[in-house]
Formats: structure tokens, C-alpha cells, sequence
């Protein structure tokens, strides 16, 4: 599906809640064998912080019967430990598996940022533990639109949303008595270069019980990856999120969040 292209611009009220970044490789059973020291002295003055937690564990407590079931679901899923390393303000996380590399940011400005917290790790990462290749890159988008930040009061989600995304709730007779509205699908990326699976729907801000709009885009391309080429693939899926969100969003919506252009790419 080709999202149409649209201007590079700067939100200054900016409503992505977390960018996720994941660089997936064949297992490397070094990392959960040793402690990643050496990988830690090349990125310590960024991620100073760290930690280590298990994954892919089922949950303590649960009836025997459904243990079973679960387990036979969870076995698809990667299990070990993940080292952590986070940024001294906490706004940055980075975790080290022995099947991928994630890099999660919950105050993001532009791409060129991401990947400069990006670039050391996967240095690092290349250098030290020499994946073969990569499996699976992918970038995920959490954008959280609130009317209130946006001084747009109780605006109808009609007037901020196009209506392939707004759905039900763009109906004026049935959208003040709509509490839950939630859909998703999956598209392909042009030329066969990824897929992009959106959820999105109505989501209540816990602690302000306002309505908001939740639009999440995970853009994921599962091809072989050779390492030297895998920075141009998150290159072109940062691309695509950029078109895929305006595609979602109205005009009004895009000029309350304040854009201001910047050059491309």
C-alpha cells in the first residue's frame, strides 16, 4: 500500500508517547552465556544505567490447565535474559538479547536524534557479537492525540480524523455514546520492502480520565537484512510513518499540533 507522501515536519505539541526501534538476528548465545561487558564500556557514557530482567516468562501463579496452553504459545517467543542500559534522564532504554537489540525512546523530537543514540549501540553491537544478519527491522509509533493539550476543547474526532480512520465515532448521532472504539489492520509497504500492522481507537488517559485517540504503527520488514544495509531499511520505514500519520490525520489536527517544516529526508 503506498501511503501518499507528505511534507517532513517538526510537531512542536508532539503526540508520540514512545518510538521503538528492533534490529532482530539469528541467536548469538555468547550474550546470554557472559556478561556484556565490553559492549557496556562502548556505550556507557550514553546508558549509563543498568540492569538486567528475564523474558518470555509465563506468569507466576496461573491454574496448571492454562499454564499448558500458554506454553505452547510462549514457546515461539524468545526467552533468556535481556541486559538493559538506560540514559541517565531515563528517557532512553536500550535492551541486548541474545536475538535482538531494542532501542526505545519516550521523548522524541526527529529522526536524526534517534539515530544518533541508535548508532553506537549497533556499532557495538556489529562489532562485538558480529551478527550474521538481521531477520526482522522494525520501528513502531505510539502517537497519543489529547485534545486538551492541543487546545482543541471537545472537538468531534470527525473534524480532526479522516474518516477511514475515525470510523464509527465520525457519526455525529452515536459519537458522544461510543466508550470503545478499536480497530487495526495490516498493510504491505510498496515494492514488497515491509509490512505495517496500525491499531488505533479510543483510549482513556488514566490519570486525567480524558478520551484520547490512540493511533499505533508498527512498520516491520522480515526479509534477510544484510548488516551494512540495515540503517537505509530503518531509513525508509521512518519514511513511511511519516506519510502513514498524515494519511490519518485532518488538516485542522495537523496545524493545532504546530508543524513546522524541516529538510528532508
Amino acid at each position: 500500500m503506498a501511503f501518499p507522501e507528505a511534507e517532513r515536519v517538526i510537531y512542536e505539541k508532539n503526540p508520540l508517547e514512545e518510538v521503538i526501534c528492533q534490529l532482530r538476528f539469528p541467536p548469538i548465545l555468547k550474550i546470554d552465556s557472559e556478561t556484556p561487558t565490553e559492549f557496556q564500556e562502548c556505550i556507557r557514557n550514553q546508558y549509563p544505567l543498568y540492569q538486567t530482567k528475564s523474558i518470555g516468562k509465563l506468569p507466576a501463579g496461573l491454574p496448571d490447565d492454562l499454564a499448558k496452553i500458554l506454553a505452547v504459545d510462549f514457546s515461539i517467543l524468545p526467552t533468556g535474559k535481556a541486559h538493559e542500559f538506560v540514559s541517565r534522564d531515563e528517557k532512553w532504554r536500550l535492551s541486548l538479547t541474545k536475538t535482538f537489540l531494542a532501542l526505545s525512546c519516550s521523548q522524541y523530537r526527529r529522526w536524526e536524534d534517534f539515530k544518533e543514540h541508535l548508532q553506537r549501540p549497533l556499532l557495538a553491537l556489529e562489532g562485538i557479537y558480529k551478527p550474521a544478519f538481521y531477520t526482522r527491522l522494525g520501528l513502531r509509533y505510539r502517537d497519543v492525540i489529547r485534545r486538551s493539550v492541543l487546545s482543541l476543547g471537545e472537538a468531534a474526532w470527525s473534524e480532526l480524523l479522516q474518516p477511514w480512520i475515525a470510523g464509527a465515532i465520525a457519526q455525529p448521532e452515536i459519537a458522544d455514546d461510543i466508550q470503545e472504539n478499536e480497530a487495526a489492520f495490516l498493510a504491505k509497504l510498496p515494492d514488497n520492502q515491509g509490512s505495517v500492522r496500525v491499531r488505533h481507537g479510543i483510549a482513556l488517559d488514566e490519570a486525567t480520565k480524558e478520551r484520547c485517540y490512540l493511533i499505533d504503527a508498527d512498520f516491520f520488514d522480515e526479509a534477510q537484512t544484510e548488516t551494512p544495509h540495515a540503517v537505509d531499511k530503518l531509513d525508509y520505514l521512518n519514511r513511511q510513518s511519516r506519510y502513514l500519520f498524515r494519511w490519518c490525520i485532518s488538516d485542522r489536527l495537523h496545524q493545532a499540533m504546530v508543524p513546522r517544516a524541516i529538510a528532508l529526508p
